[in-house]
């Protein structure tokens, strides 16, 4: 009779553990669904925040900026050939000593001066070998490829800052030998802030297309969701006072080069949602 007392008790203490552990289960189980479903309702809130609108307009605005040139870039090249490549060095390398002495002296500093380019080739030609042959029945002609020296060749870029020595500089490296002198162009040194200026009157002329746009078509802009620039457009534009007002006592001793304005452009492309 003790012993089925014992193991009654032992039963009952067995039926508890059980209950405790799967109370515990269930406990943890409930505890995850809860946070896994909070989450879910927290990453749901955000769904649809960053979707492109559907309904929207595009408006597009330019702004431009002219201004006078400042600097003037142009190169030029020396050239010559000889029997032997050291000779040829010897004739470019006297050359460019006095073209290089006088941009110097003409106010150019030495860091504005700049080799862009250097090379030596060998030169051939084909002689014909043998007797000549004018006839009908000539034999097949005999020739071969002979050496007949060496030409070397040096190209110079050279940046101007001071603008109005312009034709005075070419014409004077025009008489120093130089084999040839080319691309020309002027330019604005520092462009960034014309840029920036032309970008503010792109953008004002786009809002303000985008407010008459709006109204009328009757609609409420609600926001700007896009914006795209293109500014590396510039166009060089000539002004005839400029071109073409050319001092008679300058004919003949200086190189006449008009410099004009060049025009910086700036479009830029605005989208809006609206409603």
């Amino acid at each position: 009779m003790e012993q089925e007392n014992i193991n009654s008790v032992c039963d009952l203490c067995h039926h508890s553990s059980v209950a405790k552990l799967l109370a515990l289960f269930l406990g943890i189980l409930s505890l995850f669904f809860l946070v896994k479903t909070y989450g879910t309702l927290k990453e749901n809130s955000f769904v649809g925040q960053d979707i492109y609108p559907q309904t929207t307009i595009s408006v597009q605005g330019e702004g431009e900026v002219s201004a006078v040139p400042d600097i003037a870039n142009f190169g030029f090249l020396v050239t010559d050939e000889q029997l032997t490549v050291k000779e040829a060095q010897q004739n470019v390398n006297g050359i460019m000593a006095n073209v290089v002495s006088y941009l110097k002296g003409a106010g150019i500093d030495e860091e504005n001066i700049k080799t862009t380019g250097y090379n030596i080739y060998p030169r051939y030609e084909w002689k014909n070998l043998g007797v000549a042959c004018y006839g009908l029945n000539c034999p097949p002609v005999n020739r071969e490829r002979v050496l007949i020296g060496y030409e070397v060749s040096q190209n110079v870029a050279v940046k101007l800052e001071d603008i109005d020595k312009a034709g005075e500089i070419l014409s004077g490296i025009g008489a120093l030998e130089v084999t040839n002198v080319s691309g020309l162009t002027f330019d604005i040194d520092n462009k960034d802030e014309l840029k920036r200026q032309a970008r503010q009157d792109a953008i004002e002329d786009a809002k303000n297309k985008a407010k008459q746009l709006a109204k009328d078509l009757g609609i409420d802009l609600v926001r700007m969701i896009s914006y795209s620039a293109n500014d590396d457009n510039n166009y060089l534009v000539y002004s005839k006072d400029r071109a073409y007002a050319v001092n008679e006592s300058s004919v003949g001793s200086a190189a006449v080069v008009p410099v004009g304005e060049n025009e910086i452009k700036v479009n830029v492309n605005l989208t809006y949602e609206i409603k």
